[in-house]
């Protein structure tokens, strides 16, 4: 039998329903592959005896027939996700021991679905960095290593374990967060797809709020077909959720595989930055000349005012997070350090239990927002956000169905270097994908090449609102193009 780790979501649905292996063979598996794979530190919690007890009860499900679109699946969830009794951190020591007593509703949705749960992966801490080192149980190391390297690679951020787990097959895919990149960027770094959906296609309920805004749940798998499979069972209406859309559930898997012949490509010219990497440039172009290969129109688009996007976003982030983070206080739930009184109480709490990065964010969010710098700052940044909007809708106006870019400016980093004195040099890694997040569309991050060093490098597609499937439809053809990446196992 081959090596049930490496089979593909719709490979390993397609085995159990032809009860080739059970859902507990499937699992066991994987649980033995996290074991293994302790040395990338992708997994926070690990929940063994749940999956084993999850795994039975869908082998009885499927053997009467009712497996349900994920029966027997195996997937890993990203640490922001309540799980009901299961320990759930955002990966932050102020959150302490936080078992939810309530279930997120895109995990609801696929146990309803009859997925089994591994486990809970790592990430930036409350979701705030682009390389996975800010949480508090240290870094996410990246499966992929540079050739002839041993240096420790980034996955990305802040989704890192859920990237660094699918890549390695620790998991069949997993659930990521998505406020600036956070899916798209590690799905780029680990040589996976990630897909962030438009803003209010899944809930948010139950998911620990970093940007309110901008926060929005989305699926990392190996395959561009399995992520489709994935993203139906986490798309939905949610009346717990006052941003999510009432609207039906395309079978985005049947979208996978469709046509392309006749769609029109948008190239930016504005991602075209200085400086930027030969091979990024040559990739973009690889990709562009794949999609005009299966019969797609390309054209330039403008949008104007992306160089704008970064410094905007750095203002609305941070200042929903000063709103957002305000609540951990020591009061109700998670850690608490004691004071002489109830403001001393409240400092030494979030001096111990917040780690530098999301102070940083914190202070930066509550002086924009402060009486004085309002308008300037914070007022200013939304109007902003409302040009790059217009950007986007003036060119889907003009009949482009999607817009190719890179996913990232450069392949994974080493862990460390850029993470030290200048927290600018890391926020320009979301130069390409924050603008998707300020304009609430989706994109979804494809693998489509390697760097010099063997390391893999994604193409980024944006679409129209509510367009996932014609991503799905093009990011299929890129992938096909590009053919498939896994690491060679060090670990």
């Amino acid at each position: 039998m081959t090596d049930l780790t490496s089979l593909t979501l719709a490979e390993a649905r397609d085995g159990l329903a032809q009860k080739s292996f059970t859902s507990l063979e499937l699992t066991e598996a994987h649980i033995k592959a996290v074991e293994q794979a302790r040395a990338l530190n992708a997994y926070v919690l690990e929940t063994p005896d749940q999956a084993r007890t999850m795994a039975r009860a869908a082998d009885e499900k499927i053997a009467k027939g009712e497996g349900g679109p994920l029966g027997g699946i195996p997937l890993g969830v990203k640490d922001l996700f309540a799980t009901r009794g299961v320990r759930t951190t955002a990966c932050s020591k102020i959150l302490d021991d936080f078992k939810p007593t309530y279930e997120s509703t895109v995990t609801s949705q696929l146990w309803r679905d009859g997925a089994v749960m591994l486990g809970k992966l790592n990430n930036d801490e409350f979701a705030m960095g682009s390389s996975n080192e800010t949480s508090c149980f240290g870094p996410v190391i990246n499966p992929w290593r540079r050739e002839g390297s041993d240096t420790k690679l980034v996955p990305g951020g802040s989704s890192g374990g859920s990237a660094s787990a699918v890549a390695a097959g620790l998991c069949l895919g997993a659930t990521g967060t998505d406020t600036g990149g956070s899916i798209r960027q590690p799905a780029a770094f680990a040589g996976i797809v990630g897909m962030k959906p438009t803003y209010g296609r899944c809930s948010r309920w139950g998911i620990v709020a970093f940007a309110s805004s901008l926060d929005q749940a989305g699926p990392f798998a190996r395959t561009v077909r399995d992520t489709a499979i994935l993203m139906r069972s986490m798309a939905g209406h949610d009346p717990k959720d006052t941003t999510s859309v009432d609207r039906a559930v395309p079978d985005y898997e049947a979208a996978v595989g469709k046509s392309i012949k006749g769609l029109k490509i948008g190239i930016p010219k504005e991602y075209r930055l200085d400086g930027m990497p030969q091979e990024i440039e040559k990739l973009w172009a690889q990709g562009a000349d794949w999609l005009k290969a299966a019969g797609a129109e390309l054209v330039e688009v403008s949008l104007p005012h992306t160089k704008y996007a970064l410094p905007a976003y750095y203002i609305v982030a941070p200042a929903e997070a000063s709103s957002n983070l305000a609540r951990y206080d020591g009061v109700r739930y998670g850690a608490r350090v004691e004071g002489n009184n109830i403001i001393e109480m409240y400092e030494n709490t979030r001096a111990a239990g917040f780690g530098p990065e999301v102070r940083r964010r914190i202070m930066i969010g509550t002086y924009v927002l402060s009486a004085g710098y309002y308008d300037a700052y914070y007022l200013r940044a939304q109007k902003v956000r409302t040009l790059i909007k217009k950007d986007f809708e003036d060119c889907f106006a003009q009949g482009v169905h999607a817009i190719l870019t890179p996913a990232t400016p450069s392949a994974a980093f080493g862990i460390g270097e850029k993470a030290g004195a200048d927290p600018v040099e890391m926020y320009l890694n979301d130069i390409f994908t924050v603008t998707v997040n300020m304009a609430g569309l989706p994109g979804i991050a494809v693998p489509a090449g390697k760097d010099a060093q063997g390391l893999p490098l994604g193409l980024q597609l944006i679409g129209r609102p509510f367009d996932e499937e014609t991503l799905f439809s093009i990011g299929e053809v890129v992938e096909q193009a590009a053919g498939h990446f896994t690491p060679d196992k060090w670990w």
